[in-house]
Formats: C-alpha cells, sequence, structure tokens
C-alpha cells in the first residue's frame, strides 16, 4: 500500500438512500470494514430537517447536482431540470418524503425478465423489515425497522377531504393504505417523517451506525474510477477537498450513485459503451452498451385551479398565515411546516380493459402559477387561492439514455430522456389530463373551484392537449434503469445479485437497477433493494 492508500473490506461509493442502508448493514455487529464516500456534505442544514424545507433545496447546488437533460424533441424541445440529492442522504435528503412501495406486479414483471428473486412474495419481508410504520404491522407492513412512515391524516389541508370525495364520485374508489392490501383508487399519501423532522436515509441509517469503529463516512469526496487487476475490482480513485486518494476493497467496490451517477462511473472506469469510451480517451475494460441505457422517468402533468376556498396559499404567504404556520411548527412539530404539498393521490385505471393501474394521481391544496424562473417557492405561493390536480403515466414504454461528456468527473452528463417517444406515453397522459377535468368536474370539486388556470379552458381539443402536454409536462424525478438488472450480460449491466456482468468484486446497488420503471414514488423501492442487496451480501460473504 502506498501513500494515500488506505484498505477495507468494502468501499461504498455514494451516501444516498442505498449507500447508507448499506452502510449500516454492512458495519453491524463490527463484521466489515466499511469505507462511504460521498460527493457532496454533511446534512446538517435547518431546511433538510424542516420537511417543507424541500423547497429551499431544489436549486441549492450545495446540496443538489442540479442536472439539465438535452433539448427534449418530445417537449418542444425543451431543457428539462433533475435535480439529484449531493449531500450525506442523497436525494431522500429533498425529495418530497412520499413513501409508496409501488405496485405488486411491479416486482413480478422484474422476475419475469429474468431475475427469479425479485417478485412481489421475495421483496415484501424486505418491505417490511425497513419501515417502521406509524399504524403498526401487519401482514402487507412493518412496524419495527429503521425508517419511519407515517400517516398524516389529522394535519392534511381540509380540501383532501373535497379530493377524496371526488375521486369517489367519479368512479375511481378508495385505497386506505396504498402499501397495503390495494393500492388501486385515491387516497392520501404517507411520508418519511418522525416528530415533525424529515427522516431521510441518512437520519434513519447512517446516523445511528456513523459512531461505528469498523464504518468510516467521508464527504466532499469525489469518486473518479474504479481500479481493476484485470477484470476484478480492487478499488476506487477519489478526490477528497482537492487531494486525489485511493481505497482498496478486499471483498467488493459497491457502486450506489444513483441512476445517473452510477453509470457515468462506470463508464469513466472503462466499463460501457466502446465508442462512447474511446471518443473521451478511456480504455475499454469491458464493453457494455447496456451502461447508461434504459433511462426511464415519470412524466407529469399539472391542471391548476383557482378555488373559491382558502388554501395552503394563504396560509404560507401572507406574513401572518407564515407567522402562525412556523409558530404552531415550532411549538408543536406539526402543521404545513411538518408536511409535503403532496397530500393526496391515487393509483387509477384510465381504460376498463387493463389489468392494473396505469396513472398515478397528485392532489397540492396550494399553486405557483407565479414562480418566478428558478425557484421552488414552496412558503411562497400564488396570492390567490388555488390547487394542482397532477396526473402521471405510471409505467412508461419511452428509453432514454446518458453517457459521460468528458473523463473528467465534475463534467456533467449528457442526458437525453427520450419523453414521448412512445405513442403509449402520450395517449396515457391525454388519458390523465382528461380524468383530471372529470375530476375538477365532480359536485365535491366543483363546489370548490372558481376556475381552470392551466390549461385553460381553451385547450378542448385532442391536438391542443397535445400540445399543452408537450409544452408543461415535467419529469417528477424518478431516474432509474441506467445498470439494469437481467441475466443477459448483453443487454444488461448487472445481474439478480446485483454483480455487474464481465467483472468480479463489483456490484451496483441503487434506482440504476431497476429493469423496469415501480409505478410510483422511486425512494421506498430504493430502500428496499439495498436492503435486500445487504441480505445478499452477507450470504456472498459467508
Amino acid at each position: 500500500m502506498t501513500a494515500g492508500e488506505s484498505q477495507y473490506d468494502y468501499v461504498i461509493v455514494g451516501a444516498g438512500s442505498a449507500g447508507c442502508v448499506l452502510a449500516n448493514r454492512l458495519t453491524a455487529g463490527g463484521r466489515n470494514r466499511v469505507l462511504l464516500i460521498e460527493a457532496g456534505g454533511h446534512d446538517r442544514r435547518i431546511w433538510l430537517r424542516i420537511p417543507i424545507g424541500y423547497g429551499k433545496s431544489f436549486y441549492d447546488p450545495r446540496v443538489n447536482w442540479m442536472y439539465q437533460t438535452e433539448p427534449d424533441p418530445g417537449l418542444d424541445g425543451r431543457t428539462g431540470y433533475w435535480p439529484r440529492g449531493k449531500v450525506l442522504g442523497g436525494s431522500s435528503a429533498i425529495n418530497a418524503m412520499v413513501f409508496v412501495r409501488g405496485h405488486p406486479s411491479d416486482f413480478d414483471d422484474w422476475a419475469a425478465l429474468g431475475n427469479r428473486s425479485w417478485g412481489w412474495t421475495d421483496v415484501l419481508p424486505f418491505f417490511k423489515k425497513l419501515e417502521a410504520y406509524s399504524r403498526g404491522a401487519d401482514l402487507w407492513r412493518g412496524d419495527d425497522g429503521p425508517m419511519p412512515v407515517q400517516n398524516v391524516d389529522a394535519d392534511l389541508h381540509p380540501l383532501c377531504q373535497a379530493y377524496l370525495q371526488a375521486g369517489e364520485q367519479a368512479g375511481l374508489g378508495r385505497s386506505e393504505d396504498f402499501n397495503g392490501r390495494s393500492m388501486e383508487g385515491v387516497g392520501l399519501y404517507q411520508i418519511t417523517t418522525r416528530s415533525g423532522l424529515r427522516m431521510s436515509a441518512a437520519s434513519a441509517y447512517l446516523k445511528p451506525a456513523a459512531h461505528r469503529s469498523n464504518l468510516r463516512i467521508e464527504t466532499d469526496a469525489l469518486a473518479d474510477r474504479i481500479l481493476f487487476e484485470s477484470t476484478r475490482a480492487t478499488g476506487v480513485d477519489y478526490i477528497c477537498n482537492g487531494v486525489r486518494r485511493t481505497a482498496r476493497a478486499g471483498r467488493e467496490v459497491i457502486v450506489s450513485a444513483g441512476a445517473i451517477g452510477s453509470p457515468l462511473i462506470l463508464q469513466r472506469s472503462g466499463v460501457g459503451p466502446p465508442e462512447v469510451l474511446k471518443s473521451h480517451g478511456i480504455d475499454v475494460i469491458v464493453a457494455n452498451a447496456a451502461v447508461g441505457s434504459n433511462l426511464q422517468d415519470h412524466l407529469c402533468i399539472d391542471h391548476v385551479y383557482r378555488t373559491r376556498v382558502p388554501t395552503l396559499n394563504e396560509v404560507l404567504r401572507p406574513l401572518v398565515g407564515q407567522l402562525r404556520a412556523v409558530v404552531t411548527y415550532l411549538l408543536r412539530r406539526r402543521g404545513p411546516l411538518s408536511l409535503s404539498v403532496n397530500q393526496g393521490g391515487g393509483f387509477v385505471r384510465s381504460r376498463p380493459n387493463i389489468g392494473r393501474p396505469n396513472l398515478q394521481l397528485y392532489f397540492s391544496p396550494v399553486s405557483y402559477t407565479r414562480a418566478p424562473p428558478g425557484t421552488r417557492p414552496l412558503m411562497r405561493p400564488d396570492p390567490f387561492p388555488g390547487i394542482l390536480l397532477s396526473a402521471q403515466p405510471c409505467r412508461p414504454v419511452s428509453r432514454g439514455y446518458l453517457h459521460v461528456r468528458s473523463s473528467r468527473p465534475e463534467a456533467a452528463p449528457v442526458i437525453v430522456p427520450n419523453s414521448l417517444h412512445a405513442p403509449q406515453d402520450l395517449q396515457d397522459l391525454l388519458d390523465g389530463a382528461d380524468l383530471l377535468r372529470k375530476l375538477a368536474a365532480t359536485p365535491a370539486l366543483s363546489a370548490v373551484i372558481e376556475r381552470e388556470i392551466a390549461p385553460g379552458p381553451h385547450v378542448q381539443s385532442r391536438d391542443d392537449m397535445v400540445r399543452d402536454i408537450r409544452a408543461r409536462a415535467s419529469s417528477v424525478f424518478h431516474p432509474i434503469g441506467t445498470c439494469r438488472m437481467g441475466p443477459d450480460p448483453g443487454s444488461n449491466v448487472v445481474d439478480e445479485r446485483l454483480r455487474v456482468h464481465g467483472l468480479a468484486s463489483l456490484r451496483v446497488i441503487d434506482a440504476s437497477v431497476f429493469p423496469t420503471l415501480t409505478s410510483a414514488n422511486t425512494n421506498a423501492p430504493v430502500l428496499m433493494v439495498a436492503e435486500k442487496a445487504a441480505a445478499l451480501l452477507h450470504e456472498d460473504a459467508a
């Protein structure tokens, strides 16, 4: 070992949702020496703990990678903004905290693609293991895991009840628990908080393990490349506070840098599409065109309504309302500051001849039509009462890709979403937009809605609706699939034990391994993947 080198059993690249889980589980009982490196800094920031503070981190380069996509032809050539966490906890430290596992069939789809141990009955025990559900354990839920999952019904805005009534009036049915017996229907979202504070993966998993002598955490440590001896991963070169360092891994290197970061690290290390690597002067270790391909994401359309009754706009915007909300939060850790603005939701079928929900819904008792560019002012909504109804296809068919822009680790990537490339995705969004108007026209919501602001009553024909979707639809920040799991080395990156095809002692463990996009928000299944992966690592090390 030379100067600047250190030796561990496992080196984990990325302290996001997956990395924090792995650091905790692999060091439990003093079993392994683990180094966890994170490109961002510590999460000791007030707006990372106050739940509604995610609006403050949305454009904060200190905690956010702030990625930009290439101009997207399917979205009128617009450039998309894709925030990703650059801090301990990763995107779980800056997201909207919504906790939904996905539809059971999502995971049966994974198994049907050749990932035999990833069906619903295989993954349910790990979902239960990770959570501490506020209403207790049952056949579907766990209550003694590290991650708190809260029902916050008592603090939600009263208009959520009007939304639930509207869903039933529209024939959508009701789900009492999206993570329980059945997720189909409208309902209320659960969030990852405890005592009014955000619980990121860093809070729930990493903080309890941080004192362990066999765990080292290095922040502001940007991974450059994985080191190999022939085809065996032996360590990681990284840059920490301007100093280049090398960490050696006696057992394995684990890449957990997310759906954007993980394929970029593999590519910089010589694992990826050979034409891309050679164009940037990167020596090819393993040629694999699947690294960075299969990019999937949820695309959402918002409908904005002005209401006749008060919404969160009045609570969050005026000085008096803000002061009342702050006092309530400081004294009781309750009220709107303790919540996400995504309060109601649903999983529904837009057509009767399909076997499972194909649309996810959101109801937010707040609106932001006058937000200045480059902001997400959750504490400065519109100066009039308003609400948002939103819809997104659950399982998009379109596929994009990403790759390195250069061999330098600090260089921004090339991200090509190919949004709406598949006609089915556009049709699902059109169905979603029609459903939003159907909801708005129900007795429960029409009684409180004054008028539709966006897309507006002038947008009626199919062509007009298509133009509106291409002009306004946007990502809800659920990228996955860029290091896809599957048995065929020619079209996938990792096998069902998350080992990189063609290489030894190297795994990828994060959202990038999802073969297909789950039906809902992605943080819960990322935690599950990491819990299951930790069990696989223990098995393989035995």
